[in-house]
């Protein structure tokens, strides 16, 4: 515990096991490891170490990259117990020198923003999958009949491919939301000091360039006490999982015997304990109770850093398995809804079977009426009336009588002929031909739409990859610097 030199004495195990966040930090080792090379190169750089320092201090960051660290080592965290590992292998008349100019708290949030940066990178590629997978398999459903609902209720008939490119759009604006994020985690905040900066002449720009990062996070105090972005990243995967939850609640409800839509692949159901006959939808009822985990993920961290005056405070140490526990989840998340997009099997026959059975015919009733130049407050109320006798007849609208008809139109000035004419050429086939609106479920519209969104993905695909290769480039520039000065 080679930060309490102040205080003369130890922590007892129970304080010690209370206080240490080491068991959380295994996920930023490696970056606290690269931070502090590219913070020993710029001391070098300025003059402020020799080379001589810098060398034993590099040489020991780059052994522990390949070292397993001991949770029980007594460490508060892993940054106390990187520094404690780098002064046993380089002395101290070295290694006691690599912290120079530089606090826990400007190093633990320069290892967050790193490891956030490299998850919003993995999550966008796995968004791009998964969107990429809901629009493959639209292709193969641009004929595949199915109702749409609003209010749990049969409303209108659609296509299966509409619903698959729905989802897709809404997955793109959780790339998107992530994609812009990016931009404000990828600030670095090293050299920021505890809260007020260094009196020594260090240079921020150079670390900044050194590890990737697109500027720098001005403000010292800014910079190592508040966690806005944080809660930024997690508000975002929020909402993504929110919207993977809503796509889980669909499968879930027409993978049942009731609806018969879709069944799921057996790698992503399990039995009953009990019933053999059962195939439980068990991974997509995790993925909303996830949701759930990474809403609470999101409450926590808010209620932390609310109630914080401005400075560093060590509440800040818990919301860091919030961050880890969020990435690791939206990342499954993402990569089994791709894989149960492309295994489900669906069921075309039940869906169109389903819509052709409700009367589903009445809206483009009404509206071929209203062509024929009528008020459609009049048409909606002679599809009303059809509806209604279609139900109480138990038959289909195309089905009804003549004299069923002119009841339909009773109280209007409407010819019954125009009406029994215009049923007898309704059907849900002809209804989504002549869905002509921009972004409709009408069969022209969804080859337009395919063909868009491709172009969408091949163009985020090409940046995600220069953002990918510009930080990987840094990296690979500073492992470069160790090597020559080692």
């Amino acid at each position: 515990m080679m930060y309490r030199s102040r205080l003369g004495t130890d922590l007892s195990n129970i304080t010690l096991d209370y206080v240490s966040s080491i068991n959380d930090d295994s996920e930023i080792a490696l970056y606290d490891i690269i931070g502090s090379q590219a913070h020993t190169i710029m001391l070098l750089q300025n003059n402020i170490i020799t080379k001589k320092d810098a060398k034993k201090i590099l040489s020991s960051l780059e052994n522990l990259k390949n070292e397993k660290f001991d949770s029980s080592s007594g460490a508060e965290d892993i940054h106390e117990l990187i520094e404690s590992l780098v002064i046993k292998k380089a002395g101290m008349a070295s290694g006691g020198k690599m912290h120079t100019a530089r606090s826990r708290n400007d190093q633990v949030v320069l290892d967050i923003r790193m490891k956030i940066r490299d998850d919003i990178n993995i999550i966008c590629n796995c968004l791009l999958d998964t969107i990429e997978s809901l629009v493959s398999v639209s292709k193969n459903h641009q004929k595949t009949i199915m109702p749409f609902y609003t209010h749990l209720q049969q409303a209108q008939a659609g296509l299966f491919s509409h619903y698959l490119l729905a989802q897709a759009d809404v997955l793109s604006r959780d790339f998107q939301r992530l994609f812009d994020t990016f931009q404000r985690i990828n600030q670095s905040p090293l050299g920021a000091g505890p809260v007020g900066g260094t009196s020594i002449t260090i240079d921020r720009q150079s670390t900044a360039k050194m590890l990737g990062f697109d500027g720098v996070v001005e403000n010292s105090l800014d910079a190592t006490s508040t966690r806005d972005f944080v809660a930024e990243y997690v508000a975002m995967i929020s909402i993504l999982m929110t919207n993977l939850s809503r796509i889980s609640e669909d499968f879930i409800i027409w993978s049942t015997s009731e609806f018969s839509f879709i069944e799921l692949s057996d790698e992503f159901t399990s039995p009953s304990s009990v019933m053999p006959q059962k195939k439980n939808p068990d991974i997509l009822e995790l993925t909303r109770g996830k949701t759930a985990e990474i809403i609470g993920n999101l409450t926590a961290i808010l209620t932390t850093i609310k109630g914080l005056a401005s400075g560093y405070g060590r509440d800040l140490q818990q919301i860091k398995s919030s961050i880890w526990s969020t990435s690791k989840i939206s990342i499954s998340a993402l990569l089994i809804i791709k894989s149960i997009v492309l295994t489900m099997k669906v069921n075309e026959k039940q869906m169109k079977k389903v819509t052709e059975s409700s009367s589903l015919i009445a809206l483009d009733i009404a509206e071929k009426l209203v062509q024929e130049g009528i008020p459609f407050r009049v048409t909606h109320k002679i599809a009303g009336v059809l509806v209604q006798l279609a139900h109480n007849s138990k038959k289909p609208i195309s089905k009804l009588t003549t004299s069923e008809i002119k009841k339909s139109v009773e109280g209007t000035k409407v010819n019954p002929k125009i009406v029994s004419k215009i049923i007898s050429t309704t059907s849900v086939v002809s209804s989504l031909k002549n869905r002509q609106s921009f972004g409709s479920s009408g069969y022209d519209e969804q080859k337009r739409m395919i063909s868009d969104r491709i172009q969408k993905i091949n163009t985020w695909r090409s940046v995600m990859s220069e953002r990918d290769n510009k930080i990987k480039s840094s990296i690979d520039e500073l492992q470069k610097l160790v090597n020559e000065i080692i």
